[in-house]
C-alpha cells in the first residue's frame, strides 16, 4: 500500500498550490483529480479564465458589428481559442504539481474508507488504497438543474460549463436564473448577438446588491436589449425539433417562449458524491457541504476542507486564501484564520462590469452605522470617455464617525481592478482621504476615485 504524509482530493487553485508546499517542505503529496480534463480546477477549465476569454471577445465582437452569420463565426472561433487557452493552461498546471519532486497526481476517482485510507478508482477500472496522514478535501462545486419538468432531459439544455462548449452561436437564449451566473452569461451572449431573456422567479434584480447601483445596471441590460422577466415560473419545458419552447407563468398567466438554447444558471452544489466523507467522521452542513470551522478542519482531526466544497463564496481566489489558512495550520504558526481575511471583493462581468466591496448603504444602516455617501456617474470620468464606455455609477458608503470606507459599490468600466485597491485602503483601517488625495496617473479609471470621495466634503 502506498502511504503519503499528505493527500489531497481536487486539482483546484487551494489543492494544486497545497501540494506544492508540502512537496517543497520535504513531504510526500499525492493529489488526485478524477479527470484529465480538470488538471488546475474548475477555474482554469470550466468557469473564470474560459467564460472571461469568451466575454472578451464577446466585447470585441459587439464592436465589430455585422450580420448574425458574421457574429456567429466570431463566436465559433472564440469557443476554440478558449479551448486551446484553456488546453494550455491545463498542461501547465498538470506540470507544475507532477514535477515537483515528492508530489505525484493520481488520475482517478476517490472515497474514503476511513480516517487515514481512501481508495482510488482509475479510469481503466482499477483500484488501489492508499494511505494518508492528513487529508485535505478540495472538490469543488458543480451546477445545479431545477427539477422543472423536460429540462433535464431537454436536448436544448445547458450549464454554465457546458454552455462554454456550444459552437452554434444560439439565435435566442433563455437563462433560468437572474444571479450572478446567469446575468454574466446574459452580458457575453447579447454581445456576441443572441437575443437573450432572462428569467427569475424573485422580483429584485441582484437582490443582495445596494439596490440604487443595481438599478443602473439593470437599466443598462434592457437598453442592450436583454429581456428580463421578473416573478415568473416555468412550469415545463418541451422539445421540438429544431427549438425548445418553456411554459412560463406570471401572475396566473401562462406563456410560451421559444429558444434555440436554455441555460440553467441557477447555483452550484459542493461535489461530495461517491467520496463517502461520513466513513472519516467528516460531518455536512445541512446545506450539502463540508463542515469547517475557521482553520478549516472538518470534524475529522486529521482532514481539512478548502475552496466550494465548504459551501462559501465560490471565488478562486478565496480557494487560494483557504490555501493560505491550511498552510498556516500544518507549516506554520496558525495564525491565519477564516476570521482575518478582511474585505473581500468580488467583481460581476457584465457590460460594463459591476464591482463590490464592503457593505450596502442599507446594510451599514441596519448595523448602526451613521453614514453618509458619495456618488459619481461614470460619464464624468475621462479614462470612460476614451474607452468609449461612459455607462455606469460609483458609490461609497463611508462611517460618518471615523471617515472609514464601510463599501464601495462600482458599475463601470474596469470597476474589477479598481475595487481592488479599495479592499487595501479599507483592510488597512484608512479613511476615504486616502483616496480622495491620492494621486493617480491619468487617465485613468482609478483617478475617479479622487472626485468620488471629493463628494464628501
Amino acid at each position: 500500500m502506498k502511504s503519503y504524509n499528505h493527500v489531497i482530493i481536487g486539482f483546484g487553485k487551494g489543492g494544486k498550490t497545497l501540494a506544492g508546499a508540502l512537496a517543497a517542505s520535504g513531504q510526500k503529496v499525492a493529489l488526485i483529480e478524477k479527470s484529465d480534463q480538470m488538471y488546475g480546477g474548475t477555474c482554469i477549465n470550466v468557469a473564470c479564465i474560459p467564460s472571461k476569454y469568451l466575454e472578451n471577445q464577446a466585447r470585441i465582437s459587439k464592436q465589430a458589428g455585422g450580420s448574425f452569420e458574421e457574429k456567429a463565426d466570431r463566436y465559433q472561433k472564440a469557443v476554440q481559442g478558449k479551448r486551446a487557452l484553456t488546453a494550455k493552461l491545463r498542461a501547465k498546471n498538470y506540470h507544475k504539481v507532477a514535477d515537483v519532486p515528492g508530489a505525484e497526481v493520481l488520475t482517478g476517482t476517490a472515497s474514503f474508507e476511513d480516517q487515514h485510507h481512501i481508495l482510488v478508482k482509475y479510469p481503466d477500472g482499477t483500484s488501489e488504497t492508499i494511505e494518508a496522514g492528513n487529508v485535505y478535501i478540495n472538490t469543488g462545486a458543480s451546477p445545479f438543474i431545477p427539477s422543472i419538468p423536460g429540462l433535464k432531459e431537454s436536448r436544448f439544455m445547458y450549464t454554465s460549463e457546458t454552455m462554454m462548449e456550444l459552437e452554434s452561436l444560439p439565435k435566442r437564449l433563455v437563462i433560468i436564473g437572474g444571479g450572478y451566473i446567469g446575468v454574466e452569461f446574459a452580458s457575453y451572449y447579447a454581445n456576441f448577438g443572441s437575443q437573450v431573456t432572462v428569467i427569475q422567479n424573485g422580483a429584485d434584480f441582484l437582490p443582495r446588491e445596494d439596490q440604487e447601483t443595481a438599478g443602473h445596471a439593470l437599466e443598462r441590460m434592457i437598453s442592450r436589449g436583454i429581456r428580463v422577466l421578473f416573478q415568473t415560473d416555468i412550469e415545463k419545458v418541451e422539445d421540438l425539433e429544431q427549438e425548445a419552447v418553456l411554459t412560463v407563468s406570471r401572475d396566473g398567466q401562462s406563456s410560451k417562449l421559444k429558444a434555440d438554447a436554455i441555460l440553467a444558471a441557477t447555483g452550484r452544489r459542493p461535489n461530495i458524491g461517491g467520496l463517502h466523507p461520513e466513513k472519516a467522521g467528516v460531518e455536512l452542513t445541512a446545506r450539502g457541504a463540508i463542515q469547517v470551522d475557521d482553520r478549516l478542519r472538518t470534524t475529522a482531526p486529521n482532514i481539512w476542507a478548502m475552496g466550494d466544497v465548504t459551501g462559501g463564496l465560490q471565488f478562486t481566489y478565496m480557494s487560494l486564501d483557504d490555501f493560505r489558512i491550511v498552510k498556516s495550520q500544518v507549516l506554520g504558526d496558525g495564525s491565519r484564520t477564516a476570521q482575518n481575511r478582511g474585505s473581500i471583493p468580488y467583481s460581476i462581468f457584465i457590460d460594463p462590469p459591476f464591482s463590490r466591496v464592503g457593505l450596502t448603504e442599507k446594510e451599514a444602516r441596519e448595523q448602526g452605522f451613521e453614514v453618509k455617501t458619495a456618488k459619481l456617474p461614470a460619464a464624468a470620468i475621462p479614462k470612460a470617455m476614451v474607452l468609449e464606455n461612459t455607462d455606469g455609477f460609483l458609490k461609497a458608503v463611508i462611517d460618518a464617525k471615523t471617515g472609514k470606507i464601510l463599501g464601495v459599490h462600482l458599475f463601470c468600466a474596469e470597476s474589477h481592478e479598481m475595487v481592488n485597491t479599495v479592499k487595501i485602503v479599507m483592510d488597512a483601517g484608512l479613511p476615504y482621504t486616502v483616496l480622495k488625495d491620492g494621486i493617480f496617473t491619468h487617465p485613468t479609471m482609478s483617478e475617479a476615485m479622487n472626485d468620488l470621495f471629493a463628494a464628501l466634503t
